[in-house]
């Protein structure tokens, strides 16, 4: 069976999640690390997609981003693996596979769902038991949207910037927001739309994406 196409708009968030083949380790160092962040920023670059949050684990990565052109995220991530798994094998001596198959990704509404999913990117080493705190674990967008650090992959997303009228105050809301531990419902939400690849948002901004789809169908279908 085809596997179905994936719906991918512009100007839409989406959450993206890439885990290692069988759950193997991705990552062996702060070399290699360093290596995919480089290629990460390549492909944003050659694909117009903003990122937005990052953390990157030994054995998988999460990435919040928006694409400024349709069907963008798909070639970013082919582009990023081609590079880096070459790179790995070489370095390790092996061969084959390194990443799944498919990456997965759901679009996330620009508003507090929005927020929570950064929320829950750049905590996941907490929850992982790898830190205590966030803005100790190296991997993350964390210290560049709690602290304000300078790195060339960060592109803070419109529903962050409305956090404070500064850079200052934004960075001091968002550090108090994540002193707060995540609600279980909404961990379990970012968690379900993850899973099944569904719409992380309220009702009508869901029948809106279904919406929007259900047209992108209708045109490949005319165009095919």
């Amino acid at each position: 069976m085809a596997r179905q196409r994936r719906f991918c708009p512009a100007n839409f968030p989406q959450h993206v999640i890439q885990r290692g083949n069988n759950r193997q380790v991705c990552f062996a160092s702060d070399s290699d690390l360093a290596a995919y962040a480089n290629w990460l920023w390549e492909a944003a670059e050659k694909y117009q997609i903003s990122i937005h949050a990052w953390v990157f684990m030994t054995n998988h990565i999460h990435l919040l981003v928006t694409p400024s052109i349709k069907n963008s995220i798909a070639p970013a991530i082919q582009y990023v693996g081609r590079y880096y798994v070459r790179y790995f094998n070489q370095r390790y001596q092996r061969t084959g596979t390194l990443f799944e198959g498919r990456y997965k990704a759901h679009i996330v509404q620009n508003n507090k769902y929005l927020i929570n999913c950064q929320k829950y990117i750049e905590m996941n080493p907490v929850r992982a038991g790898m830190v205590k705190k966030p803005e100790e674990y190296k991997w993350s967008s964390y210290q560049s949207s709690a602290f304000g650090k300078t790195s060339k992959l960060w592109h803070p997303h419109s529903a962050y910037l409305s956090l404070g009228q500064n850079s200052e105050e934004r960075q001091k809301c968002y550090r108090e927001l994540l002193a707060s531990p995540m609600d279980e419902d909404e961990l379990e939400n970012i968690r379900h739309s993850a899973q099944k690849g569904i719409v992380l948002g309220n009702k009508e901004f869901r029948e809106q994406v279904s919406a929007l789809k259900k047209v992108a169908m209708d045109e490949d279908a005319t165009e095919d």
